[in-house]
């Protein structure tokens, strides 16, 4: 590890963390957009299990984890900067797309199985994050553990829907 953030001024640091910030929020952004409709249409239409979230929990979860998102990548290029730590920064951009597809994919193609291919892929894509973060910065490979636990429960939730909502 080196010691990047020494060199950056604090003005720097601020500018970069609200980058990352942005980013995130983007994504939280597309996906939300995606989402809002199906949420009101066609998601109350589909059978759920018994440990379905009320909708109201989601909201301020993914506020928390794109947030915990943000600055784990905000930590990591202090330390590492982009170009020694580029690829985890490839691995963040690109769970950051998956996670963003599976919402298309999920509330937007109403796609139930489809969606649960891609969240077995973002998951993957998460944890390889959250290593290559580690490596470089413990707080920010801690910093994903939620997102991880998170999806993994919405992988067995996808799963549980995909169940109860298979057509023969």
């Amino acid at each position: 590890m080196t010691a990047h953030y020494r060199a950056i001024s604090p003005a720097n640091q601020a500018l970069a963390l609200a980058i990352f910030l942005g980013l995130c929020f983007a994504a939280a952004a597309i996906g939300g957009a995606v989402t809002a409709d199906s949420v009101r249409t066609w998601y109350p239409t589909i059978v759920k299990p018994s440990f379905n979230p009320p909708n109201a929990v989601f909201a301020p979860v993914w506020t928390i984890l794109y947030a915990m998102m943000a600055v784990a990548a905000w930590r990591v290029w202090r330390v590492a900067g982009l170009r020694a730590a580029s690829p985890a920064f490839t691995a963040f951009a690109v769970q950051l797309v998956l996670n963003v597809c599976w919402s298309v994919v999920f509330f937007g193609l109403h796609a139930i199985g489809a969606a649960l291919i891609e969240i077995v892929v973002l998951l993957a894509a998460i944890v390889v994050t959250t290593r290559l973060f580690w490596r470089h910065d413990r707080i920010a490979g801690l910093l994903f553990i939620p997102y991880v636990v998170w999806v993994c429960f919405a992988l067995v939730l996808n799963t549980a829907l995909w169940r109860l909502n298979a057509t023969a």
